[in-house]
């Protein structure tokens, strides 16, 4: 059973708000499995006259991804198969909130990748598409035309990497490094 929600109690993407057996889904969420959720950040409005509950928005404009969204984040955490982006920027537009998506290894290029640190490192300026929603999880890919690192640091002195000859070399210490690099890598400023 649902813990029951109230009037104006303030909700996030994803929390659940009832069941289609008790309520009308309106404005601001969405149905699945018969599981009635929250679209929006925002308040619960009931009505119980009519059986609807709706989510109003707490802002209205927020910049938040939908499907085919080009984001541009920094790799917050790299495991062997994939690689978790924190968005700072989604399309044109800079966002404040602490969304974050997920790369998998298997959409990293469209050639083989062995292991994630081979494309992505920690802290590396990675520009994404999102690919799916799916689980109220943001799926990111780097597979693509102007997708991959835009910007990365060598990881033995921390020196931004320049691109010589398809490859990324450190100036200060000649570390040489492999990554998923986009074509435009080092010219994009945000």
């Amino acid at each position: 059973m649902l813990e029951a929600r109230k009037n104006g109690q303030f909700v996030v993407p994803g929390e659940k708000l009832g069941v289609i057996e008790e309520f009308i889904p309106d404005v601001g969420t969405y149905v699945e499995n018969g599981v009635i959720y929250s679209k929006n950040i925002g308040y619960v409005l009931i009505d119980f006259a009519n059986k609807k509950i709706s989510v109003y928005m707490v802002a209205h404009n927020q910049n938040v991804p939908k499907v085919g969204s080009i984001v541009v984040g920094d790799a917050v955490n790299v495991q062997s198969s994939t690689a978790t982006i924190r968005m700072m920027k989604i399309g044109k537009k800079f966002t404040a909130s602490s969304l974050t998506g997920m790369v998998h290894i298997s959409d990293v290029n469209f050639k083989y990748t062995e292991n994630m640190i081979d494309a992505i490192k920690l802290g590396d300026l990675v520009r994404a598409k999102v690919i799916s929603d799916k689980n109220r999880i943001y799926h990111l890919s780097t597979r693509g035309e102007n997708l991959g690192v835009i910007h990365a640091s060598c990881s033995k002195c921390g020196t931004l990497l320049t691109l010589k000859d398809q490859r990324l070399q450190c100036d200060r210490c000649g570390n040489v490094e492999h990554r998923k690099i986009a074509p435009d890598y080092g010219t994009e400023v945000l």
